[in-house]
């Protein structure tokens, strides 16, 4: 089904399920036409190919040729990941706790020389420390097979599961392993239990998925007691299975049954397992405790519900309950004894913007919490902080080759005014001696959908816009949770028209406030972000001098009448159903950026896809930029790149990625540069 006669439709392979399997099976004339469209895009860019390269080469030179990670202890062991000189990809590591030499368990730039594409995902060591799993993309679909290596001489194992998500959980006996299964629509539908040395075929199905719309995933908690199964709706509902990882045979047993609008997530401690939820109306959550057996309809408060509170993430230690929480759109991290109840908040710093993120794999029964501090101005700190004494210690600041002087610039947060009087909040930086005479470039980032919140943080590409003197801004418009839970309600379903209205008012008001004028706004987004930027893009053509979206997801009603894809279904929750749902259908179809193209003067627009992207198809971008090109009255270009060995994420080598970094600011240089 589709929303009108599409002249475009022919972008999409009738096979594209294939697509992702083997890119060699896509249609001739269509990997022709991307090809033409790359061609094009780099003969309008040749005039900033040289800027193009500087960007390039100044990027690579601000990532440190040798980097690792703060390493997590486990037992006698701690385990991280490294970079070496001129390396693109991570190399696994370990070191015993007494701090032996160097054990290199998985060195990814081997195994991508194998590959077109190669990205880790999940990687899991075996309780025992004998055998190390790791799950890989070969193709940019997300499609990971996980393979298994003895330790420490790294002997590839026989076993190898197919089509996998990427999420692995060991059971105790380091002899058995979860995972996750993709459906032929790529939707995580069941967790299964393979033994090593079984043929995968014989593998157990522990719990399928009840419906198209219910994604799995599979994990621990943080005493490693339980093997968790977790069933999404979406944003919608959740429900969560627990597995004794003691006894893998055991069966799942089910914490709370589902309950419309009802999500929560699992830890234990002891014999009590602690909840975080949205129930009986606990809109910004709550912090809850029910037995591990027994009547766990009655459950215990913890952490009540406090308006304006926004309780993002739990961590649980032995007699410690962590939790990361926002207010008044700032971060905070509060430790709370679960001995006695006493809870302070860890004294974190703090700019006028900036963000702050838990660390997860600690161990359970220490007292130490991990978390990274980042402003816009301020690259990022990882500190281990011991809740007993109160201190933390510094482990790790982010390292740029050639130096960073935070002083040099200036990052602020404003206010601006929606047009139904909200007040939307705006993250910004520029340097410090950029005289702001109403005429700065400046690029305008947001995203504002599925409750995903972008934070303040340090981010050492910009700084080539920064010193090329653009200010940088995020919207954090309605459809992100920076204000609380509310503030992601107000904006999807028949409320996401105000993510637009911020997005446009968060343009308006920074020309507004001096730091720009129309037409010297480079609107920026990614995948929601795409539709967001394709939306405000319709209602004031003329605020925005160019466009960026990558992966942009601007077909939103055609792919919302088509059950067949595989985040259709689960995504009606997000947008609506325009299948069954008239008025939802009228609503999607008013601010769809592909079906209101209309004859009127576009400024420039790039737009990038990649073609093994399970997420949004190559042929969303691909069609609009075709209806942009068809429509405009302008002469400003209208662009396409498409990366065809690549998915969702683009390319996945460190350096790699920088490309394509290169690439957008280059277009912005050019499009709206002093």
């Amino acid at each position: 089904m589709t929303a009108t006669a599409d002249p475009h439709a022919w972008l999409r392979c009738a096979d594209w399920p294939s697509v992702l399997r083997d890119p060699g099976t896509l249609e001739p004339a269509i990997h022709s036409h991307l090809e033409q469209e790359n061609r094009r895009t780099e003969s309008v860019l040749r005039p900033v190919a040289g800027l193009q390269d500087e960007l390039a080469r100044e990027l690579r030179a601000r990532v440190p040729d040798e980097d690792a990670d703060v390493p997590v202890p486990d037992g006698q062991y701690a385990y991280y990941r490294r970079f070496e000189e001129g390396g693109e990809y991570p190399i696994l590591c370990r070191v015993r706790a007494d701090k032996a030499s160097e054990e290199i368990l998985l060195d990814g730039n081997q195994e991508a020389a194998q590959a077109k594409f190669f990205r880790i995902g999940g990687s899991r060591h075996s309780p025992d420390h004998a055998i190390l799993a790791y799950a890989a993309d070969r193709k940019g679909s997300e499609k990971y097979e996980v393979r298994f290596l003895e330790l420490p001489d790294r002997a590839e194992l026989p076993d190898r599961l197919q089509e996998t998500q990427g999420d692995l959980v060991w059971s105790l006996d380091s002899r058995q392993l979860y995972y996750t299964v993709l459906d032929d629509q790529h939707r995580p539908w069941q967790v299964r239990l393979h033994r090593l040395g079984d043929p995968p075929e014989s593998d157990v199905a522990v719990f399928t998925s009840p419906s198209p719309q219910v994604f799995l995933a599979v994990s621990r908690t943080e005493s490693g007691r339980f093997v968790r199964i977790d069933c999404h709706e979406h944003a919608e509902a959740s429900e969560t299975y627990l597995i004794d990882a003691a006894r893998p045979d055991s069966e799942p047993f089910r914490v709370w049954a589902r309950r419309e609008g009802v999500r929560y997530t699992v830890s234990d401690h002891g014999e009590q397992l602690i909840l975080l939820t949205n129930a009986d109306e606990a809109e910004d959550f709550k912090i809850v405790g029910v037995p591990v057996h027994g009547d766990r309809t009655e459950p215990c408060q913890i952490v009540p519900h406090r308006a304006g509170v926004y309780i993002l993430d739990v961590q649980v230690f032995a007699g410690w309950l962590v939790r990361l929480e926002r207010v008044a759109g700032l971060p905070r991290i509060v430790v709370r004894s679960l001995r006695d109840g006493d809870e302070y908040a860890i004294d974190a710093g703090g700019e006028e913007t900036f963000s702050l993120q838990l660390v997860s794999g600690m161990e359970y029964e220490k007292h130490v919490v991990r978390y990274v501090y980042s402003s816009l101005t301020t690259p990022s700190r990882t500190f281990d902080f011991d809740m007993r004494d109160r201190t933390a210690v510094l482990r790790k600041e982010q390292q740029i080759p050639g130096g960073h002087d935070a002083e040099q610039y200036v990052a602020r947060r404003l206010t601006v005014h929606s047009e139904d009087g909200t007040e939307v909040p705006v993250s910004l930086v520029h340097r410090r001696d950029l005289a702001l005479d109403g005429h700065t470039p400046l690029l305008l980032y947001g995203y504002g959908a599925y409750g995903h919140a972008t934070p303040a943080s340090f981010v050492h590409t910009r700084f080539s816009l920064l010193d090329r003197g653009f200010v940088y801004a995020i919207a954090h418009v309605r459809g992100g949770t920076e204000l609380g839970y509310g503030w992601y309600l107000d904006g999807k379903l028949e409320h996401k028209e105000n993510s637009f209205s911020d997005f446009v008012s968060a343009g308006r008001g920074l020309v507004a406030a001096g730091y720009t004028s129309r037409g010297r706004i480079i609107a920026h987004g990614g995948s929601a972000g795409g539709l967001l930027v394709g939306a405000s893009l319709n209602r004031d053509t003329e605020l925005f001098g160019g466009v960026v979206a990558e992966v942009p997801f601007v077909d939103v009603l055609n792919t919302m009448l088509d059950a067949t894809l595989p985040l259709t279904p689960p995504e009606w929750a997000e947008w609506g159903d325009p299948i069954r749902d008239a008025a939802a259908r009228a609503r999607i179809g008013s601010y769809c950026p592909y079906s209101n193209v209309s004859k009127r003067r576009y400024p420039a627009v790039l737009a990038t896809a990649g073609l093994t992207d399970p997420r949004v198809g190559y042929w969303e971008p691909a069609k609009w930029i075709a209806r942009l090109r068809e429509h405009t009255t302008s002469a400003d270009p209208v662009l396409l790149w498409t990366n065809l060995e690549a998915g969702h994420g683009g390319a996945a080598g460190r350096f790699a990625r920088l490309d394509e970094v290169a690439l957008v600011y280059a277009f912005a240089l050019m499009t709206a540069g002093p």
